[in-house]
């Protein structure tokens, strides 16, 4: 595929440990890879923990290929130096081969990036524009650093970047994010105190930041540096997520399309693992034409064409196709609820009831054993609910739409409102919609850890259910997190459980099923949480009547 941006034609000039001074008089270190040239280039550039110096393999069906300088989850010098970019790598603070006290996503982090980024911008060989590129942690603190605003940051792509600590990474509708967020810093912490690093900055990865987070389980002031604020976002930014994102990035990514003040703002959803599309010659050019775009002044058609790009899955892995479009959510959207009918089909023994348009008349509800156990009398312990792609004995409750009669398109935002008690204090739910085939089987997604995947996830506790007027949308309930409200046990409330946003054309003939659990699902892994096992008793959910429960779905009707 030719290229649609700049031409390659420069060589490669790299310096390495590059010194740059921080205002507190810390010194950061990287590594700058800049074309052969007198003239001066822009910068894409990128800070964080995970080594400069440590060379990654990408996998045989990533479109780059291996060379000596490919970086996890950043850019490829070999592909963008000859196309006039100088690239910039730096370790963050307490990291690589930089020294100090190690703090990832944190205010103080968002301040070296700062630093870094005005520093390379008076650089002899930078033309003074500066833009940021990366996956996951190289996108996360780019919200973080653009909350700031520097002055020579022009653009950015924050590919796959979760924008809020609290509600994107450690809590889920407050529920703590314990499979990926202490694994995720228990690899960093080795990498760096037992590995090379060590020698830079043996006590780098000592802070107590896991605990932290278990300490503000509540969102507080520790959070303000730590969230996109987006009234103060207002540079140009190309938003990349994944379909695939659900319990880490995406949530993010359309967050920031919908709410940044930026007047210049793209939104890209893929679906897949989260480094095959970024190192893609169709993703690469979508990153080239921006940033030739914003820091180099080539004119091209940006500005003119829609602002939204989203792959449209149809169900499996390959199966989907690109579309424009110019509304997040989709401006043909027909907001649809699928309300819980308790009513049990016999062609499906292990569904406890129907998703139906019509609300029941009569008031019902279904009761659960509340701790992830199978009910007393009824089954053996199931701990294994989060294994990756495979089912294990039920818990919770079921609900599935009678088998399709045409091909059905859900793009966009979904919510879950649902009457609930507990015999005890307080309930956890996990919401998991899934794709059910003519033959009973699930149709999974590729994950972003390329593992099997359903098509959608939400979570909620219920003692978090208080929302904020506010940012609350129909169709995208936004919780508070400031307090708990205990539940008095068997009194009914209602709940809203926001579902990250998704996208998926059932099949005819597929049904579309909702799970409702006290714990991870199927498909959760490596996203599964700390589940309150003090809460152990009953939950119930109440259907039809005055307590209709009920999931709202963005039907997207044909253009």
């Amino acid at each position: 595929m030719p290229s649609r941006g700049s031409k390659p034609k420069y060589d490669l000039v790299i310096e390495k440990d590059v010194e740059i001074p921080m205002r507190d008089g810390a010194v950061l270190r990287g590594d700058v890879f800049r074309p052969k040239s007198a003239q001066r280039a822009p910068v894409i550039m990128n800070l964080g923990a995970y080594q400069k110096d440590k060379i990654w393999l990408p996998p045989d069906e990533v479109d780059e290929r291996a060379n000596p300088h490919m970086n996890w989850e950043t850019a490829n010098p070999l592909w963008w130096v000859p196309r006039g970019y100088a690239l910039v790598r730096v370790d963050s603070r307490g990291s690589g081969k930089s020294p100090g006290l190690n703090n990832p996503w944190s205010p103080s982090e968002a301040r070296d990036f700062y630093d870094a980024i005005e520093w390379v911008a008076r650089a002899p060989w930078c033309n003074g524009r500066v833009g940021t590129l990366g996956i996951s942690y190289y996108a996360m603190n780019q919200w973080l650093v653009a909350n700031l605003r520097p002055p020579s940051l022009k653009a950015m792509i924050p590919w796959e970047g979760a924008a809020d600590m609290y509600r994107d990474f450690a809590y889920h509708g407050g529920l703590f994010s314990f499979g990926f967020a202490v694994n995720w810093y228990h690899a960093q912490v080795a990498h760096h105190r037992l590995g090379k690093p060590r020698s830079t900055s043996p006590d780098g990865f000592s802070s107590p930041w896991l605990l932290e987070y278990l300490r503000e389980n509540l969102d507080s002031e520790w959070y303000f540096g730590r969230q996109a604020r987006w009234s103060e976002i207002d540079i140009p930014f190309l938003s990349a997520g994944n379909w695939s994102g659900m319990g880490l990035h995406l949530r993010g990514n359309c967050e920031a399309f919908t709410r940044a003040a930026s007047r210049h703002k793209w939104l890209r959803i893929d679906t897949g693992t989260h480094y095959g599309p970024f190192y893609s010659e169709e993703g690469r050019q979508d990153q080239l034409r921006f940033f030739d775009y914003w820091l180099k002044g080539v004119e091209t058609a940006l500005l003119k064409e829609p602002r939204i790009k989203l792959r449209i899955r149809k169900g499996g892995k390959d199966n989907y196709e690109w579309r424009h479009e110019r509304n997040w959510p989709l401006k043909r959207t027909r907001w649809t609820r699928f309300y819980l009918n308790p009513v049990k089909v016999p062609a499906r023994q292990d569904a406890d009831g129907t998703l139906t348009i019509l609300a029941p008349r009569k008031a019902t509800s279904l009761t659960y054993w509340s701790n992830g156990l199978a009910q007393p009398g009824l089954g053996t312990p199931t701990w294994m609910s989060g294994m990756i792609g495979k089912s294990s004995p039920r818990t919770g409750i079921s609900f599935e739409t009678a088998p399709l009669d045409r091909n059905t398109e859900i793009t966009g935002p979904v919510a879950l409102v649902l009457w609930v008690a507990s015999g005890t204090e307080d309930m956890d739910i996990y919401a998991t919609i899934r794709n059910i085939d003519a033959d009973g089987n699930d149709v999974f997604e590729q994950g972003q850890q390329g593992q099997p995947v359903p098509v959608a996830k939400g979570w909620l506790r219920a003692s978090h259910r208080k929302l904020d007027p506010n940012l609350t949308l129909p169709y995208r309930p936004y919780h508070a997190h400031t307090e708990r409200l205990w539940l008095k046990p068997g009194e009914p409330v209602r709940v809203e459980v926001e579902i990250w946003p998704t996208c998926m054309v059932f099949a005819k003939g597929h049904r579309i099923r909702l799970d409702i659990q006290p714990r991870d699902g199927i498909g959760s892994a490596p996203y599964t949480h700390y589940s309150a096992d003090y809460n152990c008793a009953t939950n119930t959910v109440f259907a039809g009547g005055s307590r209709a429960s009920y999931l709202l779905l963005p039907l997207i009707a044909d253009r």
